[in-house]
């Protein structure tokens, strides 16, 4: 999957895609959300995303059992409404945004959750649409996203496997087969066990498309250990500072600590490297350690090779030890002294 924002490309299959996730975290102050933008691309991300929503576009302003929320989340008491009122981002940042990303060499893009937020990203010219976690049972809602033929990326945190398996059936019958799944967990904070990450390498059997990883555990363990397992992207919640409170910020991740997980990432990128059985030059040197098999005493031409004068010894200039019982009770070509590495040349025939 390539991924073509503006001037900026960027191929999945070549490095795993990094996004800093800005949600909620915005302190309601669009020149703090640009600091957080700035920040984000020196702690190594590739892409920031926003939200694009309003709390009349994703709920209703009902204040009753059904729309009070009782998770056991971090939100739990308040109404919807109210949650998505405090969390949202203006309309009218996410051009300016989006702007000053390109500017900075960063793809933007934004979870659009219903068909007026895709129309409005489209203007934009977004290189990718994300559908949130809740919203992958919005069928009409996918549909219409998918239409653009743009790539999709759903996470996967409330589906069970049918709702993921109806979601790709819809997109593809749209004609796009350009599609993401982000293994999910819905739940703020994630605990550990609540992970499984195993289930990565298994989405990419079932539905061979990219997978990656949308997490909200503290912490980058999670995320570093999900790039082994075959993820391509890696989302996260980013904020600048914690202190200054919202509705993500605990567990959204501050630039040092995002900085430390780019660079983990990285890493194990390098190191993953690719199948191969064969050497590389600092193996080909460090070979020369090998054992080999070396004439141990001073011997006269005619001599037999015993288990005392022949020795299967580091470093590897002579010949392979496997032919150790193959030489004993063969006699020496010529005189040899000891420390010389055995040749052919040396064993009479």
């Amino acid at each position: 999957m390539k991924i073509q924002d503006a001037h900026i490309s960027f191929d999945l299959e070549k490095q795993t895609l990094i996004i800093a996730e800005l949600s909620g975290n915005h302190n309601h102050d669009l020149n703090f959300v640009m600091k957080s933008i700035k920040a984000a691309k020196e702690a190594g991300a590739d892409a920031v995303k926003s939200q694009t929503y309003t709390p009349d576009t994703i709920t209703l302003n009902v204040k009753n059992k059904f729309f009070t929320i009782k998770q056991d989340s971090i939100w739990d008491d308040r109404t919807f409404y109210d949650l998505y009122q405090e969390a949202y981002t203006p309309w009218e940042w996410q051009p300016k945004m989006q702007k000053y990303c390109h500017e900075l060499g960063m793809i933007f893009f934004s979870s659009a959750f219903d068909r007026s937020a895709v129309d409005f990203l489209e203007k934009m010219h977004v290189p990718a649409h994300k559908i949130a976690s809740p919203e992958i049972t919005d069928i009409p809602l996918i549909k219409y996203a998918a239409s653009k033929k743009k790539p999709m990326f759903f996470s996967t945190g409330i589906a069970e496997l049918k709702d993921i398996k109806l979601a790709l059936e819809t997109s593809t019958k749209e004609g796009n087969r350009n599609i993401a799944f982000l293994k999910c967990t819905t739940a703020y904070p994630t605990p550990l066990e609540e992970v499984n990450l195993r289930t990565i390498p298994k989405m990419k059997a079932l539905f061979h498309t990219v997978v990656g990883l949308s997490d909200h555990t503290i912490g980058f363990s999670v995320a570093t250990a999900s790039i082994p397992l075959g993820a391509q992207i890696i989302e996260k919640h980013f904020i600048l500072d914690k202190k200054i409170g919202g509705p993500d910020a605990s567990f959204s991740m501050e630039p040092k600590n995002f900085f430390q997980m780019t660079k983990a990432v990285r890493e194990i990128e390098k190191a993953l490297g690719k199948v191969s059985f064969s050497l590389t030059e600092h193996q080909k040197k460090s070979r020369q350690g090998a054992r080999s098999l070396f004439v141990a005493v001073d011997m006269d031409k005619g001599e037999i090779f015993t288990e005392k004068s022949l020795r299967s010894v580091r470093p590897n200039y002579g010949l392979h030890p496997k032919y150790f019982r193959n030489i004993l009770g063969k006699k020496a070509s010529r005189k040899i002294r000891a420390g010389t590495p055995l040749s052919w040349e040396l064993v009479q025939k």
